[in-house]
């Protein structure tokens, strides 16, 4: 086991990197509010957000999509807004993954769910991730905005409408910063739709 002053170091590192990344996204700054536009103005029409990952990526999708339907801040009280994290049913996720395999569980989705003038938010930290490339590029088919959320490179980046990019390899501070630009783009849409 680590000594208390190994840890205490480990830590001050691991903040230190995360602020980093963090910092570095206010040069994202202009991508998270087209995002935010996008998503607001779709709502507006009557459209909804679906949403997909893996792994730690499923669960944010989870997380955003409650910030959507009940709400992000206390201060504003408002209608739900319409956002489906489309890693949740487990029935279907397994059943397609177990007929199909698993790199078109979240497409099909998309080609239940989604129309014209919606959004599909992806995220993958590797921006390689083949079920929410393949999720991307059916949604674009469709006239499905998307927005993607990944790391300093990958092909999700090009299926995307808008493409935000953590600068950033290490896997846990790219997660961390994708919590921070979901809390934002959602903050941005009550905003928008409410004040």
């Amino acid at each position: 086991m680590e000594s208390p002053d190994a840890a205490v170091s480990v830590i001050t590192n691991r903040l230190r990197q995360s602020a980093e990344v963090t910092e570095a996204m206010t040069a994202r700054a202009s991508d998270i509010a087209r995002a935010a536009a996008i998503i607001a103005e779709s709502f507006r029409r009557g459209g909804k957000l679906l949403l997909c990952g893996n792994g730690g990526s499923a669960a944010d999708c989870q997380h955003l999509a409650a910030e959507f339907v009940n709400r992000l801040s206390k201060n504003h009280e408002r209608r739900a807004l319409p956002a489906l994290a489309l890693t949740t049913d487990t029935s279907y996720l397994t059943a397609y993954a177990n007929d199909h395999g698993f790199d078109g569980v979240y497409a099909r989705q998309v080609e239940a769910f989604g129309t014209a003038g919606d959004v599909l938010m992806a995220i993958s930290t590797s921006g390689a991730s083949a079920n929410v490339v393949a999720a991307a590029d059916t949604a674009r088919g469709r006239g499905i905005a998307v927005i993607a959320l990944l790391g300093e490179s990958g092909r999700l980046a090009e299926a995307a409408d808008v493409a935000i990019k953590v600068p950033c390899r290490d896997t846990q501070l790219i997660q961390q910063v994708h919590l921070a630009v979901e809390h934002l783009i959602c903050e941005l849409v009550e905003r928008a739709l409410f004040e």
